[in-house]
């Protein structure tokens, strides 16, 4: 059975015009549809003169349409997308790893080749007396080329295994990269957008935590700005942190530097806390635990642990970000986990 629905909206015009409603009818053959699913304006008549630069009165039409087909999941479409991005990334950090990987395959198979041959040798020496002086130097053969197979086998087990946790890693590092940002009231950003600008520190944890945190990174302030980190606070119980700042004139300098280090926030909550279980759980840490991760220039995880950050170790670690070491120690971000 058809469902119909009616819904009047108000519907702005252009600037000076007057307001008028729509009327709304959708049908579907199955449950009702949402408002203005496929929907298709039917102009009536009277909206001629609308064309002709006058507005007839009296309302307007619009007849809505609607399937059950489900639409494609954004999350699905941009893990996809973070999965072929990490294979193009390990293929430039590891650019000889195919190369290895094809030797060991070709080594593999001439080694089972030369063992089928030297196997067959060998039966045919034992069921024939006259070739028996031949045996030992066709079983000797034999097992070299089993342990040719054997060795090479390995290292492609290996090196498939290496690449495997590479990928890994740098899907998880790219699904980090597509998480949202607020810089502001008006901008809204991906992660990835700071690299190469920023390295940030992501605080996660109760409010209590977080504001914990926030005092201990005061000393720290300048410095921490000079090497261009920036904190991430993301509460995980659910509460907006309050920062108490020195709105004193004297205070007013280092006041500004303390809003701007701490002037990012998490947004889409739900994608943040789906990622940040799943590095919890590959790390084995306990998911009521705040943690902190801090990331390189080019937006890799270069530490993390639980508990508050170590604000004075990234002060002695980091280089600075302008001045004479600028861009010569770009790369000293530190070993990337």
């Amino acid at each position: 059975m058809a469902a119909m629905a009616s819904v009047s909206l108000p519907i702005y015009g252009l600037p000076g015009s007057r307001l008028w409603p729509r009327h709304v009818e959708c049908s579907s053959g199955g449950p009702p549809p949402p408002p203005f699913a496929g929907a298709r304006h039917v102009r009536r008549p009277s909206d001629a003169a609308a064309s002709a630069g006058r507005r007839a009165p009296g309302p307007r039409f619009v007849t809505c349409s609607a399937s059950n087909k489900p639409s494609p999941s954004p999350t699905s479409s941009s893990s996809t997308e973070a999965s072929s991005l990490a294979k193009i990334r390990s293929e430039v950090l590891s650019p000889f790893r195919s190369v290895r990987m094809f030797f060991y395959l070709a080594f593999v198979a001439s080694g089972a080749l030369g063992g089928l041959i030297a196997t067959t040798q060998l039966i045919a020496a034992l069921t024939n007396s006259a070739k028996a002086d031949a045996v030992p130097e066709i079983f000797k053969g034999l097992l070299i080329d089993i342990g040719a197979v054997s060795i090479f086998a390995f290292l492609y087990y290996r090196e498939n295994n290496a690449k495997n946790a590479q990928v890994a890693r740098l899907t998880r590092e790219e699904n980090l990269s597509n998480l949202k940002l607020r810089v502001d009231e008006r901008r809204i950003i991906s992660l990835s957008s700071l690299r190469g600008l920023a390295r940030l520190v992501i605080c996660a944890g109760p409010v209590s935590f977080i504001t914990e945190s926030f005092k201990l990174s005061e000393p720290y302030t300048e410095s921490l700005l000079d090497r261009g980190v920036l904190v991430v606070p993301f509460a995980t119980d659910g509460n907006s942190p309050t920062f108490e700042f020195d709105e004193s004139e004297e205070m007013k300098e280092i006041t500004n530097k303390r809003k701007r280090l701490w002037q990012l926030a998490p947004v889409y909550v739900s994608e943040w806390t789906k990622w940040l279980d799943q590095q919890k759980k590959l790390a084995g840490v306990s998911p009521d635990s705040p943690v902190y991760l801090s990331l390189r220039m080019d937006g890799r995880v270069r530490g993390s642990g639980v508990g508050y950050p170590p604000w004075n170790a990234f002060v002695v670690q980091l280089p600075p970000v302008k001045g004479m070491w600028s861009g010569l120690l770009d790369g000293m971000d530190g070993r990337v986990l």
